[in-house]
């Protein structure tokens, strides 16, 4: 775990890649301290964090996240060694089950036993990236006499993306820390115990993903904000982590709306509250209130997610929230 909370930014920005090498400096030198990619149906995870690693030589770069599923193990072993050794001692990897959404719906590849499925995948990767040859049967895969033809520095750090307590506790136990995504600053504290005591009383890194809106327009906050919160929880796994939250009654409404077709209807009855929760809006000010309530509940590393709302200013967002700023 790091010893002072960490500030990164979602990559990348928006634009075409290769005209984002001054962006990227510019956070550098304004004092955010990592970048996380994503993956889904965007650019890939690894793209913008190669060509950030020639771009920003301080800063520390992830993924957060890859899906377990969609790289078989021999690919996703050489392509993380591919970026270790582009960035080495810099790059953490952070991977989880993702949904069936982007793994089945998208990628036809059945989504199947998805903690089996990250328990395999970590368990690989710690042995293989060290370049031992791996013979084994996995629950969900087998791999026959690879051995990977890259010779690492230093092993990267691989955390875990997780939401409810199996993947919680899995992260704990087998990862260097948790990727937590959707939650409030309140949920923190209950995923944070869940994941120290899997790793004996020993606080793991917890990386959350958080999405903020600096603008005071309340309307496009909530309007947006609705649209941005059904997307994700009307996902099965994202749906079944917020009602393990206790969220169950505050969304029933929406969710059986959703389910019946009505979606103008069902994106009305999610409740302010949910929005506030899940969402850091406001002025840039009580953003800043809000994000430290985050840090004061565990999360160690916080990468922001300007969401791109009708009032929102990137340029300024990102130098308001700047960690140096005073």
């Amino acid at each position: 775990m790091t010893n002072s909370p960490r500030v990164g930014l979602t990559v990348p920005f928006d634009g075409p890649l290769h005209q984002q090498k001054e962006a990227v400096q510019h956070v550098e030198k304004l004092g955010y301290t990592d970048l996380w990619s994503a993956e889904a149906m965007g650019h890939d995870a690894f793209t913008p964090l190669i060509l950030a690693s020639q771009w920003a030589p301080s800063m520390r770069l992830g993924t957060a996240i890859i899906p377990a599923y969609t790289r078989g193990p021999a690919l996703m072993a050489s392509t993380v060694a591919s970026m270790v050794d582009a960035a080495p001692g810099r790059f953490v990897l952070g991977v989880g089950s993702s949904s069936n959404v982007i793994v089945e719906n998208w990628n036809g590849i059945p989504f199947e036993d998805p903690y089996k499925r990250v328990r395999d995948t970590v368990a690989f990767l710690r042995e293989a990236l060290t370049g031992e040859k791996i013979t084994n049967d996995y629950d969900t895969f087998s791999v026959k006499g690879f051995r990977l033809g890259v010779r690492l520095q230093e092993q990267p750090q691989i955390m875990i993306a997780a939401l409810r307590e199996g993947m919680l506790r899995l992260a704990g136990r087998m990862g260097d820390g948790a990727i937590i995504n959707w939650l409030s600053a309140e949920d923190v504290a209950k995923v944070t115990a869940i994941v120290n005591e899997a790793a004996n009383g020993e606080p793991r890194e917890m990386v959350a993903r958080l999405f903020l809106a600096p603008t005071e327009d309340r309307e496009a906050v909530l309007e947006q904000g609705r649209r941005a919160i059904a997307a994700y929880l009307n996902v099965p796994v994202y749906k079944a982590f917020h009602q393990w939250m206790g969220r169950g009654d505050a969304m029933e409404a929406h969710w059986a709306l959703w389910d019946a077709g009505d979606r103008k209807g069902a994106l009305a009855e999610i409740p302010e509250s949910v929005v506030d929760e899940l969402i850091i809006s406001g002025s840039v000010d009580e953003c800043r209130a809000h994000l430290d309530r985050f840090f004061d509940n565990g999360v160690s590393t916080a990468s922001l997610s300007i969401m791109p709302f009708p009032g929102v200013d990137f340029d300024q967002a990102i130098e308001g929230l700047a960690p140096g700023r005073a």
